[in-house]
């Protein structure tokens, strides 16, 4: 009952609320409650860009502008919000007062949902260690564990579900391998991010929001006993080093350095399997863009900007006021959210010629908002910009015949964005040296 209640406070009148509004033509609850317009939200992104750059709705404010989502993402009037925060008072008690207790990635002390100083001194510690050198470092290992997995693949069924075997697979032993996670637990770290993964968004339905307390709970547990494995036996993994980490003497303590490594290990994985999956789909949906990179492999690092462009991995974020304020001739109370699409700003015809186009050469493709901006710029970026750039050369260098075996799904969640399945025939691989002599090219 007490976690019926629950869902009813934080979804259940939400998702009621929003299927109401959406059925009166709301575009933000057609957003969250329209099947539709969830599957092809792209007219509904341009009747808001067409209406005003910051449009108010029923339910909060919304944008699908570039310049407004770039400026109110830096800007210090508004701040990250937080589970429940902005529910009316009466839903907002009873959520606080049903929690599982279990870690949640928008609740403190998560780095999604907390502002300086905690999030300067949260995000420092974790830069300490997390640096641009140790993730130039990491290619190898991307490599490695890149070619291993398609070895695998080399071996069995030319029709494979390429989400399951490669996907999702290998971020999660690349951000295994950097938090010290043993390789018998990575399934079980993936199950768990699989399942929390709709945590982010809003209007779930009862049975999406049971399946996210499993994953967090379970989630929370297996994360506190992994931690406390690495205190008694440090390795030199960057969770090690992150656990020893100190700034002017003080060190995360044991809530802060679980939410910490929580959000980097299921961040670590979820962007980058989605981003390898749209990767696919975009590349075998526009032969003639794969032809460009298989002609010219210098091309690669703009093509990985490009789709997060096309098909940013996360959608959308959030922004409540600080204060009374008025943004693009819009009075916004303290408290209120603006809606920033993130997917809707990566298409802003303002910044990207013939946005919808998809182009492995874009000169502008690095302006897209996907990885957030400001002082909550995504700090694993570079990982996943690297992670797909190596993973999908590799796959499409193995199996240049590539292409698709039937439709696919998409994933049931709002904000993060991909594929749950992705059927591919493999083709024949490429002739050439075996994969065990490529890790270091």
């Amino acid at each position: 009952m007490r976690e019926f209640v629950r869902w009813l406070a934080a979804h259940g009148v939400i998702r009621f609320g929003a299927k109401r509004a959406a059925a009166a033509g709301d575009p933000q609850a057609m957003l969250v409650a329209d099947p539709a317009t969830r599957a092809n939200p792209t007219p509904v992104y341009e009747m808001l860009r067409r209406k005003a750059p910051l449009v108010k709705t029923r339910i909060s404010n919304i944008t699908v502008h570039h310049r407004v989502a770039f400026d109110l993402l830096r800007s210090d009037d508004f701040r990250v919000t937080q589970l429940g925060g902005t529910l009316p008072a009466p839903l907002r008690w009873i959520e606080r007062h049903t929690r599982s207790g279990a870690l949640h990635p928008i609740l403190p002390p998560s780095l999604l949902s907390v502002e300086p100083p905690d999030h300067t001194r949260y995000r420092k510690l974790v830069s300490s260690v997390f640096t641009a050198r140790a993730v130039a470092q990491m290619r190898d290992q991307v490599q490695e564990t890149a070619d291993a997995l398609l070895d695998e693949l080399s071996d069995g069924s030319p029709v494979v579900d390429i989400v399951d075997r490669y996907c999702a697979r290998l971020p999660v032993a690349v951000i295994g391998r950097i938090l010290g996670v043993p390789v018998e637990d990575n399934q079980r770290v993936l199950e768990f991010g699989e399942m929390a993964a709709p945590s982010l968004d809003i209007g779930l339905s009862w049975s999406q929001f049971k399946q996210v307390e499993r994953g967090l709970i379970g989630f929370d547990a297996w994360l506190s006993q992994h931690v406390s494995e690495l205190r008694r036996n440090p390795g030199d993994d960057l969770m090690s080093q992150l656990i020893a980490a100190k700034d002017e003497g003080i060190g995360l303590n044991d809530e802060e350095l679980r939410a910490t490594a929580g959000l980097v290990l299921a961040a670590g994985f979820e962007t980058t399997v989605n981003l390898l999956g749209s990767g696919i789909r975009l590349l075998l949906d526009h032969p003639d863009q794969l032809a460009v990179l298989q002609e010219d492999p210098s091309h690669w690092p703009t093509a990985i900007d490009e789709m997060l462009r096309m098909e940013s991995p996360v959608q959308l974020t959030a922004r409540a006021a600080k204060h009374d304020v008025v943004v693009e001739g819009v009075p916004i109370r303290e408290g209120s959210l603006v809606i920033l699409v993130l997917a809707g700003a990566n298409r802003d015809p303002l910044v990207f010629e013939d946005p919808n186009r998809f182009d492995v050469t874009r000169a502008n493709a690095g302006k897209h908002l996907s990885f957030s901006g400001g002082r909550h710029y995504c700090l694993g970026a570079a990982l996943a910009k690297a992670e797909s750039e190596v993973g999908l050369k590799a796959l499409f260098d193995r199996f240049p015949h590539l292409r698709s075996a039937g439709e696919g799904t998409r994933r049931n969640t709002r904000v993060l964005h991909g594929w749950a399945t992705l059927p591919i025939d493999l083709g024949e691989p490429a002739l050439g040296e075996p994969a065990t002599t490529t890790a270091g090219r």
